[in-house]
């Protein structure tokens, strides 16, 4: 990590976690994540996604995670309230148009903003797609919605996996100028796990696996 990350929102205790029968992703990691952009950086099959949804508090593992003052072990709900995190790949709202499904995903964000959200869907092209269900969807529009959704959210802890995947030219430069503009906000962190280096937004930290 980063010495000169800022101060941490979330903390990564003597985390362990391995697949049976398989090298451990993490054996008593210790990190801290602070805000603005961090980059998780390795080879596809490296962990990252894994990773990801350990973070998110979806995945169990031994060690302890503490989220903007909540333990995972102690206080889930307030956790994982603090955290965003969908799986690109998911099919769970498929039955859902895409505006619907963006709300389902909002619907415990306090902080949720909806001038962000409206600067995503225009950045995305998604107006015409917003009343279709995601099942209709190409793969690059479902991933717009989702993405939408987590830029607009203001929650503590951002999680994204491959986020320029299926994206357009014009949609990732949007990504990388909006990821600019969070990445000054003294209070969100967000994790972008890529297979690719990030030179276009400015990073606060890098993690690289396999963890050491």
């Amino acid at each position: 990590m980063n010495s000169e990350a800022p101060a941490p929102i979330l903390d990564v205790t003597d985390l362990c976690f391995a697949h049976p029968g398989e090298p451990a992703l993490a054996a008593a990691w210790c990190a801290t994540i602070g805000a603005g952009v961090t980059l998780l950086y390795g080879d596809t099959g490296s962990g990252k996604s894994t990773l990801l949804r350990v973070m998110a508090g979806r995945v169990p593992a031994e060690g302890r995670l503490s989220l903007a003052g909540a333990r995972l072990d102690r206080q889930p709900e307030a956790y994982r309230r603090n955290v965003f995190f969908c799986d690109p790949q998911t099919d769970a709202f498929d039955e859902l148009t895409a505006v619907d499904c963006a709300a389902s995903l909002n619907a415990d964000d306090a902080r949720f903003s909806e001038a962000r959200w409206r600067a995503c869907v225009e950045a995305f092209a998604l107006t015409p797609h917003l009343d279709k269900r995601m099942s209709m969807l190409s793969t690059g529009s479902r991933r717009k919605v989702l993405l939408a959704a987590a830029l607009a959210s203001g929650r503590a802890l951002i999680l994204l996996d491959e986020p320029t995947g299926g994206l357009d030219a014009a949609s990732t430069r949007f990504l990388w100028r909006t990821l600019t503009e969070l990445a000054d906000h003294s209070d969100q962190a967000i994790l972008v796990a890529s297979g690719s280096r990030i030179d276009l937004v400015p990073l606060s930290a890098s993690i690289e696996l396999p963890l050491h």
